[in-house]
């Protein structure tokens, strides 16, 4: 199938399928009180808090800044944050994942072959996460790799790979199967696939996710997303 689109989140991440307007999409919990009730990512409170503060700062960027340019500028500086996060604790997985969501975003918004470079290395701390702990923040691992191989062109430009795209995201499912990213992003490829009646069966067990304490920026956005991709799938049905 010729390829669309050359965007991807972790995300992963669709990204920038759409921009947000601030004054539509709810701000994230900030206080100290609210940051202590959140669950727990890791068994580090420190690296629980920058993850969350990266989480924070990545939904702001995608959803809320309407202007491209200092959108990939900001996209780029939260990079070399998570790298530097990431440098600070090799040993655990999410910061790896979380610098790859983040990577594929700023691939997003760049877009074309000169994205392509940040797709691999995205790619690359993916692969290196799994091997860490692949059952890291509920299978992300297995849905952002999904969701590049279906994004990303195929040989001889990229990697992209649909075979490979739906064995990733179908683990994802397997690890989350009520989680709002792994059900849209599994929604979104078999639009791809032009499996528009699974896709909306997908897509609506998104829009029914339980609510994730602390990303409520990052929710509205995605249901924004997922709306989207109902939309195109009943469209395509002639509904």
């Amino acid at each position: 199938m010729t390829k669309n689109k050359f965007l991807i989140a972790t995300a992963l991440a669709t990204f920038l399928s759409l921009t947000a307007n601030a004054a539509e999409i709810p701000q994230a919990a900030t206080t100290a009180q609210e940051v202590t009730q959140l669950p727990a990512i890791t068994n580090d409170a420190t690296l629980d808090n920058s993850i969350r503060g990266l989480q924070a700062e990545w939904a702001i960027i995608k959803y809320q800044e309407q202007n491209k340019d200092t959108q990939e500028k900001k996209m780029g500086d939260l990079v070399k944050k998570a790298t530097a996060l990431s440098a600070a604790y090799p040993t655990y997985a999410e910061p790896k994942v979380w610098e790859a969501i983040i990577t594929s975003s700023q691939a997003g918004i760049k877009g074309g072959l000169g994205a392509l470079g940040l797709v691999k290395h995205a790619k690359e701390l993916l692969e290196q996460a799994e091997k860490i702990n692949p059952n890291a923040l509920d299978g992300s691992i297995y849905t952002s790799l999904g969701s590049l191989y279906y994004q990303v062109p195929a040989w001889p430009v990229g990697f992209g790979d649909d075979k490979k795209a739906r064995k990733y995201l179908e683990k994802a499912i397997t690890l989350n199967p009520n989680g709002i990213d792994p059900n849209y992003f599994y929604g979104d490829f078999l639009i791809e696939q032009e499996d528009y009646k699974d896709a909306i069966k997908v897509l609506e067990r998104a829009l029914q996710a339980a609510p994730r304490p602390g990303r409520e920026l990052a929710d509205a956005g995605r249901k924004q997303e997922i709306n989207v991709a109902l939309n195109k799938a009943h469209h395509e049905l002639g509904e």
